[in-house]
């Protein structure tokens, strides 16, 4: 089961662009009953993984802006340790129906937005360069893949059509590499404080490089628009039940406290 759900994300990731975080984080909640804070920490580490084998094509293509790259880094590395270090603080406080019902409701916002920006005409990319002002925007990007394990790849993508000139390859492959680098910090922290399941993580991964192969000889056989737009009603629907997951849990606390 495990093996097979890593291989049905990476290869979703692979034909849709759609985020490592925002599928296996609510997947693995609610199918496999995983603990939030252990949830975040193995989906950024797959995420990681699976975007490792994405990352060189496109810094082999010199598809990848170091300029821009840097803008994001700059202060998404903090955010992203922010965000893992607020998620960490909270394992084990008796908040965790608060933390169902904030994750589901970050990744169905996150799911939606993306959702509606792909039905939306897309004008190409920005006619300015406005990449010095990236770090405002990055900075609560990071923190929600820390805290989430979401939005580097649905939200980087958006800001970067937004606010450069780059091309749509600049962009995939730009934000391709942020999410994997700050993944990889984010998924160095909850490692180092033991929000993981090691083996869980190994059959992710087993079932996630598989996928990820297998889309990559799919992609451009198979039309991206109908399955990115059925990931993301799918995340969406994901998200709101894992709110209404929280909300369950956390109106008794709320009811003991307004008494």
């Amino acid at each position: 089961m495990d093996i097979l759900l890593g291989f049905v994300i990476a290869l979703a990731i692979a034909l849709t662009g759609v985020g490592a975080g925002s599928m296996t984080t609510p997947l693995l909640i609610l199918f496999l009953r995983v603990p939030p804070t252990i949830a975040v920490g193995t989906a950024l580490t797959f995420g990681a993984i699976v975007k490792i084998i994405s990352v060189p094509a496109y810094l082999w293509r010199r598809q990848v802006n170091p300029r821009v790259l840097g803008f994001m880094l700059l202060v998404g590395i903090p955010g992203v340790l922010g965000g893992s270090f607020l998620l960490s603080s909270l394992k084990g406080s008796g908040y965790e129906g608060w933390l169902y019902a904030i994750l589901g409701t970050l990744i169905a916002l996150t799911a939606s937005f993306h959702l509606y920006r792909t039905l939306r005409p897309r004008r190409g990319s920005g006619q300015h360069d406005r990449s010095p002002l990236l770090p405002w925007l990055t900075l609560p990007i990071g923190a929600e893949v820390g805290f989430s394990s979401a939005g580097a790849g649905a939200l980087g993508s958006i800001v970067l059509f937004g606010m450069t000139k780059l091309s749509a390859a600049e962009v995939v492959g730009t934000d391709l590499c942020f999410g994997l680098l700050v993944s990889a910090v984010g998924s160095a922290f909850h490692v180092s404080t033991g929000n993981y399941d090691s083996w869980l993580l190994v059959k992710l991964a087993a079932g996630g490089i598989l996928g990820a192969i297998t889309g990559s000889m799919l992609a451009g056989r198979i039309a991206p628009l109908p399955m990115r737009l059925a990931v993301l009603l799918m995340l969406v629907i994901l998200g709101t039940q894992l709110a209404f997951h929280g909300q369950s849990a956390v109106l008794p606390h709320l009811q003991a406290v307004l008494r």
